[in-house]
């Protein structure tokens, strides 16, 4: 039976690093008080935040991860500008914010003009599908010290302070909205390819998923971005809302299990899902193929779950999705208690 673990990725050790990293970011918040700039503490929240005065900045970081190795296996780089934007403009968009920016770092082992300029138009055709600007960048080349390439970004954003969207309002009986997802975000992809090594070897970007598509093809499935879509429903900066939502969790490292409860965690409450998204076709032959438990597929990957969102007015977000080129279904509701019942 096939587990993150088994394919390097330790998920308790990581939770402990984060934990001493962010015990260690937090002890600097002093440094700010009663400055402008203050920061908001939001335990366990999808971005920063620091408070601007009259609205709030929120920052986040992320990557592509290991999407980059299947990418670089493929020769194929055009998509992956739009998962590194996705990664952090959907968190960004967890609290109600607009982002701004989203600047990028690479780290290489030798640059490559052709790479760069296929990972660069893609990431500038994400940025202006979703209007933000990237102000900069870096590229490192770091020789022997990496092993192909690793793309990082920052988003910058801002919220209104009586626009953010919090879940201290989340209430019993609201519904839980999934946003589908056609493929992996950048998390668990170290066990994918884990996976689909032992079974088809070296070259296992090259074998057949289905007629249309090799597993190359198919793991490397570009994410699909929502920001744009919850901004619609939610309210850019200084718009009113067409929607109310309630708590939004953009659906990542830890699956639905470990995201849900970030966006309920202020009203006490948990879930009951009845209704789960169907997974893409690969990723229920993925369990297959790798043995890989209901649980630990769930709480590895995105199951096809993107992002949730927590409200009742289904029809407006319907419409809205739908105008994006989203599917959503209302996959369950609110209940009493802290459990997340039904994966």
């Amino acid at each position: 039976m096939a587990t993150y673990k088994d394919s390097g990725v330790d998920i308790d050790l990581g939770d402990k690093c984060s934990e001493i990293a962010y015990n260690a970011a937090k002890a600097t918040f002093i440094g700010r008080k009663g400055m402008i700039g203050e920061p908001v503490l939001d335990e366990g929240g999808f971005t920063g935040t620091l408070d601007m005065g009259d609205y709030y900045l929120v920052q986040n970081d992320d990557g592509v991860g290991t999407k980059m190795a299947i990418a670089e296996m493929m020769g194929k780089y055009d998509t992956m500008g739009t998962d590194l934007v996705c990664m952090v403009v959907d968190d960004a968009v967890c609290v109600g914010a607009e982002p701004i920016t989203v600047s990028n770092t690479f780290d290489v082992d030798k640059v490559d003009d052709k790479k760069i300029s296929a990972l660069m138009k893609g990431l500038e055709e994400a940025a202006l599908a979703h209007k933000v600007v990237v102000p900069g960048g870096e590229i490192a080349e770091l020789g022997d010290r990496v092993n192909g390439y690793i793309w990082n970004a920052t988003c910058v954003g801002i919220v209104e302070k009586n626009h953010m969207i919090t879940g201290a309002n989340v209430k019993v009986g609201d519904k839980i909205i999934g946003l589908k997802s056609k493929g992996f975000r950048s998390n668990g992809l170290t066990l994918v390819r884990h996976i689909l090594k032992n079974k088809f070897g070296e070259n296992w970007v090259n074998e057949k998923f289905d007629d249309k598509r090799t597993w190359g093809e198919a793991t490397l499935t570009p994410s699909d971005i929502f920001c744009s879509a919850v901004l619609e429903m939610h309210g850019r900066f200084k718009q009113k809302p067409q929607v109310e939502l309630k708590g939004v969790a953009h659906i990542t490292g830890g699956g639905i299990p470990g995201n849900l409860p970030r966006a309920l965690k202020k009203s006490g409450l948990g879930a009951k899902l009845t209704n789960l998204i169907e997974p893409p076709d690969f990723m229920k032959k993925l369990m297959e193929i790798g043995n890989v438990s209901r649980d630990e597929a769930y709480q590895t990957w995105n199951m096809g779950v993107g992002m949730i969102l927590i409200s009742n007015d289904v029809d407006k977000i319907t419409e809205i999705c739908k105008k994006h080129g989203i599917e959503c279904q209302v996959m369950g509701e609110v209940v009493e208690g802290q459990a997340i019942f039904g994966i």
